[in-house]
C-alpha cells in the first residue's frame, strides 16, 4: 500500500465521523489555548512591576501545573468514545485485509493531522486572546494597561512539549486497544452492550455509607485547621461513593422502574428505561464524571468570587486599624522599659509633624504561646502519644492579658480574684470546662466567658484558634508561666488609624520605618528587641493580588472543567444515539411516530440527565460547613456573602446546565430519528 492511501484514510475516518471528531478536535484546541494563556500569563513580566503580580504569578505557576494534568486525564477520557465509535470501522478495515499494522499506520497518521490542526488553532487562538486575558488580570489588579503585544516562545515551548506528550499517550493506549482485541470483536464492538454490575445492591449501600461518612465528616468539623487536612480526603470519599452510587445506584433504581409495571409498560418509558440498564454501568460512570466536574466548578467558583468580592472585608480582619505596630521583646523589663515607649513617640511625633492625629488607638502589652488543650489543662509540650490528625483541633494559640488593659480598652469594670481568669476564643470555637491550668501550674477559676476583645488582626493569620486570657496582675502571670521553662512570647501592641490617601500612608509607612530601624539598631542585635510595622495601604496590593490570582485562576479552571462537562453529556448523547438509532428504526417500522420518539428521549434524558446537577447541589450543600471553615484561613467571616454567591452561582450554572441539555437533546434525537447512519 502506498502512503497517499494511509492518509486518505485517516483524513477520511475523520471527515466520516466529524460528528464527534469536531467536538473533541474544539477542545483539544480550547485545551491547548487556555494552557499557553495561562503559561504567557505566569511568564509575563507586566506583574512583575504590578503591586501583588508575584502572587498572582505564583497561583498561575500552580494552575499550569493543574492544567496539565487535567488536559492529560480529560483527552484520555474523551478520546475512549472516538475509539469506541470508530472500532467497528477498523474491524471491518482488518477483514478486508489490513493487518493491524497498517491499521497503527493509519492512527498514528490520524493523530499526527488531529495533533497538527489543534496545536495550530490552539496556539494561534492562545495568541490571540494572551493579551486580553493579560489586560483583564491588570484590571482586577487595578494597574495601568500596557497595549504592547508579544508572542512568548518559552509559552510556546511547554505547550507544545505537554501536547506532544500528550497525544503520543493517547496513539499508544489506543494501539493497546487493538492489539488486545480481534476483528470480530472490532466489528461487533459498537453494538456489544454491557451488562449491569454484579452485587450492585451491597456496592450501592457500601457508597450510601460512604457518602454519609463524607458529608458527616464535613458538618462535624469545627476549626480551620482541621478542616484543612481533611478536605481532601472528603473529597475523595465523595468522589468515590459519587461514581459508585451512580453506577450500582443506577441499576437499582431501573430495576425498579421496570417492575413498576404502570411506569414501564408506556411507550415514552419502556424503550428508555431498557436502552438505559443495557449499558448503566458506563452510563453511570459518565453521569458521575459530570457531577464531580459540575461540584468542583460550583465549588471552585463560588469560593473564588466570594473571596474576591470580601476582598476588603478580608483585609481589614487581618489589619483592622490603618497600622500595626508589634513590638517584640524578652523580658519584662524590656516590655515597660523606654525603647517599647520611644517606638511609640516616634511614631506619634512622625504623625503629628504632617498634621496628623492618631485616631482608634489600640495601646496594650500581650503574652503569647502555643499550647495543646486536653480537658481543662494547656499542654505546654505536645506529648509524643497525640496524634497529629485528631487532635490538632485541640492546638491553640493565647494570649494572656491585664484585667486593667481589657477594662480599659472595652470600656468595662470587671474584677478578678487572685486565682480568677476570664476567657475569649475566636473561629467559633467553645472552652466550657470551669476551670483552665497552664502547664504544672495551679488551676484558674473561670469567672467569666467574655464576649468580646478588641481585634489586633493577630488571630486572622492565625489557621488555628486563639484564647484571650484576662488575668489580674499581667506581670505575676507572665512571671509564673517563665518559670515552668517555656518563655512565652512578650509583645506590645500599638496600632491606630489616620485620616488620610492609601498614597499619604504609604509614604508616613517608609518614614516610620526608617525612624524604627534606628531604634533597633540603637538597641542592639542581641538585645532581643524587635519591630515590625504594617501598613493597611502598603499590604492592600499583596491582598489584592492573592485573591486576584485565585479569582482568575478559578474563573480559567472553572470554565475548563464545564467545557469537559458539557463535552462528556454531548458524547454521553451522540454515543447512545448512535447505539439507540436501530432499536428506533424498528420501533418506527412498527408504528412508532415521532412525537412518541421525543417523548421517550425526554423520558430518558430526564430520568437521569438531571441527577448529577441534584447530586451536584447536595455535595455542595454539605460541604458548604466545611468551605466555610477553609474561608475563615483567607481571614473571610462574612457568612452572609457566601450563601449568597454560592446560591447565585448554582442557579446561573442551573441555567446553563439546562440549556445543555436542550441541545444535546437534539442532537440525540437527529440522530435516533433519522434513518441515516454515518458508513466509515
Amino acid at each position: 500500500m502506498k502512503n497517499g492511501l494511509y492518509t486518505k484514510l485517516a483524513w477520511t475516518g475523520i471527515q466520516k465521523n466529524r460528528k464527534l471528531y469536531l467536538p473533541y478536535m474544539l477542545t483539544c484546541i480550547g485545551m491547548v489555548m487556555m494552557c499557553y494563556i495561562v503559561s504567557f500569563l505566569k511568564y509575563s513580566p507586566v506583574f512583575g512591576q504590578l503591586p501583588g503580580g508575584n502572587t498572582v504569578q505564583a497561583f498561575l505557576n500552580m494552575g499550569f501545573g493543574v492544567m496539565c494534568v487535567f488536559s492529560l486525564l480529560f483527552l484520555f477520557y474523551t478520546n475512549s468514545f472516538l475509539v469506541r465509535r470508530r472500532k467497528t470501522e477498523f474491524g471491518l478495515y482488518n477483514i478486508l485485509g489490513m493487518g493491524k499494522k497498517n491499521l497503527a499506520l493509519v492512527l498514528g497518521i490520524e493523530t499526527l493531522l488531529i495533533a497538527l490542526i489543534t496545536l495550530a488553532a490552539g496556539l494561534f487562538c492562545g495568541i490571540l486572546f494572551s493579551k486580553l486575558a493579560e489586560l483583564g488580570i491588570v484590571k482586577i489588579l487595578g494597574g495601568t494597561a500596557d497595549f504592547s503585544f508579544h508572542i512568548d516562545l518559552q509559552s510556546i515551548r511547554d505547550t507544545l512539549l505537554l501536547f506532544v506528550v500528550i497525544y503520543t499517550l493517547l496513539y499508544l493506549n489506543t494501539l493497546r486497544q487493538l492489539h488486545l482485541t480481534n476483528p470480530i470483536e472490532l466489528l461487533h464492538s459498537e453494538n456489544a452492550g454491557e451488562k449491569p454490575p454484579k452485587g450492585n445492591v451491597l456496592v450501592a449501600v457500601f457508597g450510601a455509607v460512604l457518602l454519609i461518612a463524607a458529608y458527616v465528616l464535613a458538618v462535624s468539623i469545627e476549626d480551620p485547621i482541621t478542616a484543612m487536612i481533611w478536605f481532601f480526603v472528603a473529597v475523595i470519599m465523595v468522589i468515590l461513593a459519587t461514581y459508585l452510587l451512580f453506577v450500582s445506584g443506577s441499576v437499582t433504581i431501573c430495576r425498579l422502574l421496570q417492575k413498576n409495571k404502570k411506569y414501564y409498560y408506556k411507550t415514552n418509558h419502556f424503550i428508555s428505561v431498557s436502552s438505559m440498564r443495557y449499558r448503566m454501568k458506563r452510563n453511570g460512570a459518565g453521569l458521575a464524571s459530570i457531577c464531580i466536574l459540575c461540584t468542583m466548578v460550583l465549588v471552585m467558583v463560588s469560593s473564588t468570587v466570594c473571596l474576591y468580592i470580601g476582598k476588603e472585608d478580608s483585609l481589614r480582619m487581618r489589619y483592622p486599624r490603618n497600622y500595626n505596630l508589634n513590638v517584640s521583646v524578652e523580658s519584662l523589663d524590656m516590655l515597660h522599659g523606654e525603647p517599647v515607649r520611644q517606638s511609640l513617640d516616634a511614631l506619634d511625633s512622625i504623625c503629628e509633624n504632617h498634621g496628623y492625629a492618631p485616631t482608634n488607638v489600640l495601646s496594650y502589652p500581650t503574652a503569647a504561646f502555643a499550647g495543646l488543650i486536653q480537658n481543662d489543662r494547656i499542654l505546654l509540650e505536645v506529648p509524643e502519644s497525640v496524634n497529629q490528625l485528631t487532635d490538632i483541633e485541640n492546638l491553640w494559640q493565647f494570649f494572656i492579658i491585664s484585667l486593667e488593659d481589657y477594662n480599659r480598652l472595652m470600656g468595662a469594670s470587671e474584677t478578678l480574684a487572685d486565682d480568677e481568669v476570664m476567657v475569649y476564643v475566636t473561629k467559633d470555637q467553645t472552652y466550657d470546662a470551669p476551670t483552665l491550668t497552664i502547664g504544672t501550674g495551679e488551676p484558674l477559676q473561670i469567672k467569666k466567658q467574655a464576649e468580646s476583645f478588641v481585634d489586633n488582626g493577630v488571630d486572622a493569620m492565625q489557621v488555628i484558634a486563639s484564647m484571650y486570657i484576662i488575668v489580674p496582675d499581667f506581670d505575676a502571670a507572665v512571671t509564673e508561666f517563665s518559670e515552668q521553662q517555656t518563655p512565652a512570647e512578650l509583645n506590645y501592641i500599638y496600632a491606630f488609624d489616620l485620616s488620610c490617601s492609601d498614597d499619604a500612608q504609604i509614604a508616613l509607612q517608609e518614614e516610620m520605618d526608617t525612624a524604627l530601624s534606628a531604634i533597633e539598631t540603637q538597641a542592639g542585635e542581641d538585645s532581643g528587641f524587635n519591630l515590625l510595622l504594617e501598613g493597611v495601604a502598603t499590604e492592600r496590593s499583596f491582598f489584592y493580588g492573592m485573591y486576584g490570582g485565585l479569582f482568575f485562576l478559578g474563573i480559567l479552571l472553572g470554565i475548563v472543567f464545564i467545557f469537559a462537562a458539557v463535552l462528556i453529556i454531548y458524547y454521553k448523547q451522540v454515543s447512545e444515539g448512535y447505539e439507540d438509532q436501530s432499536r428506533f428504526e424498528i420501533m418506527q417500522k412498527v408504528g412508532m411516530t415521532g412525537r412518541e420518539i421525543r417523548r421517550s428521549i425526554n423520558s430518558q434524558v430526564l430520568t437521569v440527565f438531571f441527577l448529577p446537577l441534584i447530586m451536584a447541589g447536595v455535595h455542595l450543600g454539605f460541604a458548604f460547613p466545611l468551605i466555610r471553615k477553609l474561608l475563615l484561613i483567607f481571614s473571610l467571616t462574612n457568612f452572609k456573602l457566601l450563601i449568597l454567591v454560592t446560591v447565585c452561582c448554582y442557579l446561573i450554572f442551573a441555567l446553563f446546565y439546562v440549556l445543555v441539555y436542550r441541545a444535546t437533546s437534539r442532537a440525540y434525537y437527529s440522530i435516533v430519528s433519522t434513518g441515516e447512519r454515518d458508513k466509515a
